[in-house]
């Protein structure tokens, strides 16, 4: 698996990037989250926009992108529109999803973009283009709120993810047991070790899938989602419990 560099942030090596998301509805409460989440010095901060009221408003998406960017002028952002059928906020259609991710991308002020699996192929082709072309990273990911399915079938689906071009790899699955948390990590292991050549995200969700946030050093996972002033998922760590648990493992892991 190797190391993808933006900016100044490795990704793929070392302690796990921890990524901040930002959940505010309007534009005060996500300047005053984003505010706050700085001063929490992530790796990286997520806006959903899903979230957002204004999100229909392709202007004030561009307003705001431009606001965070101000902001957070030294911190990686990462644009994320999560379809209701995934775990997000509001629903769209598929064209305005289109629309709507295209208009972040072309902005360049976002640094990587999230795309989802799901959605039409020629979507996903177009938007995965469109990222390249203005010097945007993608994220490509899959959600499964309900289950979490078989080791086989995850790296089939970050194996397709990689065949699409995404520069990083995500998946998150929700366990009925500890079992299916360690479905979730053994996948994560054998695809880092034997297919992926690009980062991997992978966690395991609820108060079960802990240990996955925390271990992903361990089994392959990059990166790591924490809570800054709210969760946008089940099972997220504030950000300082987090931090100290990762430098545990990491420097334990060195000895």
């Amino acid at each position: 698996m190797s190391t993808l560099i933006i900016k100044d942030v490795r990704i793929g090596e070392g302690v796990p990037k921890v990524i901040i998301p930002l959940v505010g509805q309007t534009e005060d409460e996500i300047t005053q989250e984003a505010k706050i989440v700085k001063s929490l010095k992530p790796d990286m901060v997520e806006w959903r926009v899903d979230f957002y009221e204004g999100v229909h408003h392709l202007e004030s998406v561009s307003a705001m992108i431009t606001k965070l960017r101000s902001i957070f002028d030294d911190i990686l952002i990462l644009f994320t529109f999560r379809s209701f059928k995934e775990g997000g906020n509001k629903e769209i259609d598929s064209s305005y999803y289109k629309k709507l991710i295209e208009h972040a991308i072309e902005s360049k002020e976002i640094d990587l973009v999230d795309i989802e699996l799901f959605m039409e192929e020629e979507i996903i082709l177009h938007l995965i283009s469109a990222a390249k072309e203005n010097g945007v990273f993608s994220i490509m990911s899959n959600h499964d709120f309900v289950k979490t399915p078989s080791k086989e079938e995850i790296i089939k689906r970050l194996c397709k993810m990689q065949e699409y071009g995404a520069h990083i790899l995500k998946m998150a699955v929700m366990p009925a047991s500890a079992g299916d948390v360690l479905t979730l990590m053994d996948a994560t292991y054998t695809m880092k070790k034997e297919y992926a050549d690009r980062p991997i995200i992978t966690m395991s969700m609820g108060g079960t899938g802990v240990v996955s946030r925390l271990a992903g050093e361990a089994f392959g996972s990059a990166c790591t989602f924490a809570s800054g002033r709210e969760a946008s998922a089940p099972g997220q760590i504030p950000v300082e419990e987090l931090r100290s648990v990762l430098e545990v493992l990491h420097n334990r892991m060195q000895q």
